[in-house]
């Protein structure tokens, strides 16, 4: 019997166990390990802080959907690995594999800069999302200007624009729009660049969108400082905020970092190729975030990092998956797909409006790309997260 072990149990983790095992069956083992017990949809998390959504509204407990797909969950921490003696470490022991696949998310780096910690609120994750929700029933109190964006080296842009426009509808629904001067602040070189070298006409429908909600915008600023009544931007100017959100960059988490022969990037990335085999080891995998991906182009003078999000997870997850299948097979051909060759599939919520975000490839060259804006409801983004859910709490991995 192959044995495989999974560190991740979020979309790329979750999806390359449950196909490894549906497509190995009982000639292959899989263990996943995570320290979480719940899978999350992290895109729905945009509408916690505002109460359109609970956080057990988007979670549920993985442990009885992957026993019953027949995989084995231990709840824990992965500490590190030795690539040598294929042994991996956790909190509650030690793993041997044949197989590793490294899908372990990202890590929030909190200190780009000063008082970004302290001072500005991060919706990524349940209790930020639920920290920033108790904010802004203090923020209805006494309201004033709000300051939302990302910092310099961030990627997760996309998710930071849904806030602003979540948060710009929420001001008009309280009733206190006219008392909040709003703001946008990017490290893009343009709005709508997303990270992707941006999509045609993006840059000015987000534009007209900023013109429509009276947004005021900055591009090509990083934050210096964050403080209790402001920010302070690489430009030097200062911006007073009463509330600010801020996307800080990822990095790799401990785990990757803790086992230098990994060969992490500087940033705590798993290097691999296009089959997201590992560069030195043929029996170490990483998928979703945990992969590094190069930028393909050069940023303008502040520096920003590529999106990495659900839908590239999961397809990564699952090209893993073959391959761990075709490599047992004694298969010499491998799938491969570049991350940035992954077709772009997005909705971005626009304050109960939302815009479809269509291409061939993430990154250019495209021969196909668009993006359609739906002015009347935000109904795709609300389909994807119960379809997801619904296929995820099946264990149904191999569909879309």
């Amino acid at each position: 019997m192959i044995t495989t072990v999974v560190i991740g149990g979020s979309f790329a983790g979750m999806t390359a166990a449950l196909e490894i095992k549906r497509k190995g069956k009982e000639l292959h083992k899989v263990i996943l390990i995570d320290k979480s017990p719940v899978f999350l949809f992290i895109p729905s998390l945009i509408w916690v802080p505002l109460g359109r959504r609970e956080i057990k509204d988007i979670s549920f407990k993985k442990d009885a959907i992957l026993k019953k797909k027949g995989v084995d969950f231990v709840l824990a921490e992965a500490l590190h690995v030795d690539p040598q003696s294929q042994i991996v470490y956790t909190d509650k022991g030690e793993f041997t594999y044949d197989n590793l696949v490294i899908a372990t998310g990202p890590k929030v780096k909190y200190d780009v800069a000063p008082g970004v910690e302290e001072y500005t609120h991060y919706i990524g994750n349940p209790n930020g999302a639920m920290k920033t929700r108790k904010a802004l029933e203090e923020f209805k109190r006494s309201p004033g200007p709000i300051v939302i964006g990302a910092t310099q080296n961030a990627g997760c842009m996309g998710a930071a624009y849904e806030f602003l426009f979540n948060i710009e509808k929420w001001l008009r629904e309280q009733k206190i729009r006219k008392k909040v001067d709003l703001y946008w602040i990017t490290p893009e070189d343009y709005l709508g660049h997303f990270g992707i070298d941006g999509m045609p006409m993006g840059e000015a429908m987000l534009k007209s969108f900023m013109k429509m909600f009276n947004i005021h915008y900055r591009t090509q600023v990083g934050v210096e400082e964050a403080r209790e009544d402001g920010v302070v931007l690489s430009s030097g100017e200062v911006i007073p905020s009463k509330f600010t959100m801020l996307m800080p960059p990822f990095i790799g988490v401990d785990f990757v970092t803790n086992s230098p022969d990994l060969r992490p990037t500087p940033t705590g990335y798993v290097p691999v190729g296009d089959d997201y085999r590992h560069i030195d080891y043929s029996n170490i995998w990483a998928a979703g975030i945990a992969v590094n991906v190069p930028l393909p182009f050069t940023p303008g003078k502040v520096p920003f990092s590529s999106p990495k999000t659900g839908y590239p997870s999961d397809e990564t997850g699952k090209i893993v998956a073959e391959n761990i299948i075709r490599v047992a097979k004694g298969e010499a051909k491998l799938k491969k797909k570049a991350w940035g060759r992954i077709p772009g599939l997005c909705v971005m919520d626009a304050g109960k409006k939302e815009v479809l975000l269509l291409s061939t490839s993430l990154f250019r060259p495209r021969t196909f790309a668009i993006m359609l804006p739906n002015i009347f409801y935000d109904i795709n983004k609300v389909l994807l997260e119960k379809y997801f859910l619904w296929k995820t709490k099946r264990g149904l991995s191999y569909l879309p």
